[in-house]
C-alpha cells in the first residue's frame, strides 16, 4: 500500500513514528512535510497530500496536527477526499468500512503515541464494506458535485 503523509511542527515526532510503523508493516510512503519544527501552515500540507490521493498516487494519507481537527477540515475541502478524525480504533475501523475514508487524521496532543500508532494499523487493515454503505459514500460525492456546482453557478461578489 501506498501512503501519503504529513503533519504540521506540532505533528513531527508521531509522524515520525508512523513511518517507522510503516515501514515495519511492508508499507510505501512519501512524506510531504513538515520536516522539523519550525511553524507551518496545516492547510498547506494537507492539500498536498490530500490532492496526492484523489490523483490515484497514493491509496491513502495520514495526516498529524495537534488535534487533527485542521487538518481534517483542510483535506476534506479537496473533492474526493474523505478524511476522517480518529482517535480511537473503533472509529479507525469504522472510518474505513463505512465510510470509505481515504485520509487519516490525528491530534499528537490529544492521543498518545502508543495509541496512535495502534489507530493507523486499525485503519490500514481495515477495508470498506460496500453495500448500504457505497450508497451513503456516493450520496456524499453528490453532495460535494452539487456545492461544486452551486459555487460555479454563484455570482462573484465584492
Amino acid at each position: 500500500m501506498r501512503v501519503a503523509l504529513g503533519c504540521d511542527h506540532n505533528g513531527l515526532d508521531l509522524k515520525r513514528k508512523v513511518m517507522g510503523l510503516l515501514q515495519e508493516l511492508g508499507h510505501e510512503y512519501q512524506d510531504f512535510g513538515c520536516y522539523d519544527t519550525s511553524p507551518v501552515d496545516y492547510p498547506d500540507v494537507a492539500g498536498e497530500v490530500a490532492q496526492a490521493v484523489v490523483e490515484g498516487r497514493f491509496e491513502h494519507g495520514v495526516l498529524i496536527c495537534g488535534t487533527g481537527i485542521g487538518m481534517s477540515i483542510a483535506a476534506n475541502k479537496v473533492s474526493g477526499v474523505r478524511a476522517a478524525l480518529c482517535n480511537d480504533l473503533f472509529s479507525a475501523h469504522r472510518a474505513r468500512e463505512h465510510n470509505g475514508a481515504n485520509v487519516l487524521c490525528m491530534g499528537s496532543d490529544v492521543t498518545g503515541h502508543g495509541l496512535a500508532l495502534a489507530i493507523v494499523k486499525a485503519y490500514l487493515e481495515a477495508q470498506f464494506e460496500g453495500g448500504r454503505h457505497a450508497r451513503r459514500v456516493d450520496k456524499i460525492a453528490a453532495l460535494e458535485s452539487k456545492s461544486l456546482s452551486d459555487k460555479a453557478q454563484a455570482p462573484i461578489s465584492r
